[in-house]
């Protein structure tokens, strides 16, 4: 049964919980979508396996070794069902436990695929599960995954019964720092929040013909469109539908670049998605594009990070992506909309995804309703308080890093690529941030030119907040506890990628019933909208002056200890002014016009 239940999560309920105009059983990937779809989410078996050998059991998963016979002697414990993709340590799963010592989840559904389903192939698609997975089809070894957060697939075409077919998925989490884990800890508080284990993102099956599509890659001009496919026949046909009708662009080969007759190029506030059917033969893909360039360029003397051409002011909000009810995993797609459209609405149009890779639908969400991402990659290694906070924090800010041991660094520069393919094809996604605060830093200098050749077409922050070395696109900065001041140098777009934090407490809507984290305390909607408008209205429009490209506000939500989000952990009060926050915002960009047009 379940255990570890946290009564003050109970009181927590999101929006979200009662929402009925999105699920996790909609299609979990728009940019790539067939007409073949089976969801796998919802009610599943789970189990615990409480192994002797932890060892045994550690090198078995962590190290990608799997064996369609389990030697290794364990204790099985059934817990029931558990709704997926909610992780196992969150309320709404049904479950609310988190892995003890030497234990594994087991996850057993059973399933007898639609009439006519079956195609010549059957892929097993997983969004993400936390962090070494296991699968089994029908007793029989479909695959195994490291790694908590990027997809991964399996053809299980000849693992299937006619009837009905059960699938185990066994998932393995010790925390381990030589994978990433983003902001999760065992003994959670302050900055570090609960963790979570096993299949948090959507599970589908779809059926495709042998010739089929496996990826598409888009890389955008302001008038044009380069398609790049693997796999299908070697004539494919394009119809694309655009403001003036639909367009028809028949090619040969994997390569190709579509001209688009009067462009209609993607900003924020006018976020226009080209959409389009690929045909391939027997298989048809159903995607989107953008037109729209993001580069850095000199202006005045300074340079700039430009979106189309133009200099941009990223007016952003650290986004830790963590809700009430589903921890990793909101209730709803609808938490993903909720938070992009309230955002925009306070006048932000640029989210930080902190140190956690979403399910696409919410980079879907960011591309249609018009909101920026600046992402970061997945922080593996030990972190320090002294070395990597404290002492940044008084002043030492170079000269500080860390020795990877060869399987972290083979993980983290293999996963890095991993989320590059992943999100290549978001018009909002425009920025990448390697090595946060120190944390888990190696060889920066390298590992940016390499990621920066590996996708050109993005921004690249080697080291947000301090520890800089020699190469960055930008010139980054974390400013907590201390005024704003600072000034761009010619050479780099100026970055504050982290500052504020102020905390007001709501009352009813808090994790923490006894404490409050922020580093600056408010008493109510009004003083922590003032404090926040006086701040940028002083600080921040002063270092526009003197070149500041982005400012990036901690942060979109309250999240377990912090209280230091713009609307609360479930979600259901702002704690904002929101006229004041439009306003503050109009005079951000006013400023930054003012600055470049004189």
């Amino acid at each position: 049964m379940a255990t570890n239940k946290n009564p003050r999560l109970s009181q927590l309920k999101t929006p979200f919980e009662t929402d009925t105009t999105r699920s996790w059983q909609d299609y979990p990937r728009p940019q790539f979508k067939r007409d073949s779809y089976f969801s796998l989410c919802g009610r599943w078996q789970l189990a615990v396996k409480k192994y002797e050998t932890a060892a045994k059991v550690y090198s078995r998963f962590a190290f990608g070794w799997a064996s369609e016979q389990q030697t290794d002697k364990f204790t099985l414990t059934e817990l029931g069902d558990i709704i997926v993709p909610y992780p196992p340590e969150s309320r709404i799963s049904g479950i609310e436990r988190q892995l003890k010592e030497n234990e594994t989840w087991l996850y057993t559904k059973k399933i007898t695929l639609p009439e006519g389903f079956v195609k010549a192939k059957v892929i097993l698609h997983f969004g993400a599960v936390d962090t070494h997975t296991v699968v089994m089809v029908n007793g029989k070894l479909a695959g195994t995954h490291r790694g908590g957060y990027t997809p991964f697939s399996f053809d299980i075409t000849g693992l299937l019964n006619n009837g009905e077919n059960t699938i185990t998925v066994e998932a393995e989490d010790k925390l381990d720092v030589e994978f990433s884990f983003g902001k999760q800890t065992k003994t959670r508080g302050g900055m570090w929040y609960t963790p979570v284990s096993g299949i948090w993102q959507p599970v589908w099956m779809e059926s495709v013909c042998e010739s089929h599509i496996e990826s598409i890659r888009l890389t955008p001009d302001m008038d044009s469109v380069t398609v790049e496919t693997v796999g299908g026949v070697a004539e494919k046909t394009m119809v694309i539908n655009t403001p003036a009708g639909y367009v028809t662009h028949t090619f040969t080969g994997d390569k190709t670049t579509v001209k688009i007759a009067d462009p209609v190029n993607w900003t924020p506030d006018n976020p226009y998605l080209y959409e389009f059917t690929l045909y391939s033969g027997e298989d048809k893909v159903d995607s989107y594009f953008a037109l729209r360039t993001v580069t850095i360029e000199e202006v005045k003397g300074q340079k700039y990070i430009c979106l189309n051409g133009k200099p941009f002011f990223f007016h952003a909000l650290l986004d830790q992506g963590y809700f009430s009810d589903g921890i990793y995993t909101p209730a709803t797609p609808q938490g993903f909309e909720y938070d992009i459209l309230t955002m925009k609405r306070l006048g932000y149009n640029t989210l930080r995804k902190h140190i956690k890779v979403e399910p696409d639908l919410f980079y879907y969400y960011c591309d249609k309703y018009g909101m920026l991402v600046f992402q970061d990659m997945m922080n593996t290694g030990v972190y320090n308080f002294i070395i990597d906070t404290a002492l940044p924090t008084i002043g030492l800010k170079r000269g500080i890093t860390h020795k990877p041991s060869r399987l972290r660094r083979e993980f983290f520069e293999k996963e890095c690529r991993e989320i590059a393919d992943l999100l290549y094809n978001h018009p909002s996604l425009v920025y990448y941030t390697i090595f946060n605060e120190g944390w888990g830093q190696y060889e920066a200098d390298r590992n940016y030119a390499e990621l920066k050749a590996y996708d050109p077409t993005r921004i690249w922050d080697a080291t947000s907040g301090w520890f800089f070395e020699k190469d960055s696109d930008v010139d980054s900065h974390h400013i907590y506890f201390r005024k704003v001041k600072l000034k761009a140098k010619p050479s780099r777009p100026l970055v504050l990628s982290e500052f504020g934090g102020y905390s007001h407490k709501v009352e009813g809507h808090s994790f923490n019933l006894d404490n409050e984290y922020g580093y600056k305390k408010f008493s109510s909607t009004e003083e922590l909208s003032q404090g926040l408008c006086d701040m940028y209205l002083d600080e921040i429009v002063t270092a526009i002056g003197n070149g500041l490209n982005a400012a990036v506000l901690t942060q979109v939500s309250d999240v377990e200890d912090e209280t230091n989000g713009l609307v609360t952990y479930d979600r259901q009060v702002i704690k904002v002014d929101e006229k004041a926050m439009q306003d503050m915002a109009q005079r951000l960009y006013t400023a930054f016009e003012h600055k470049l047009n004189g």
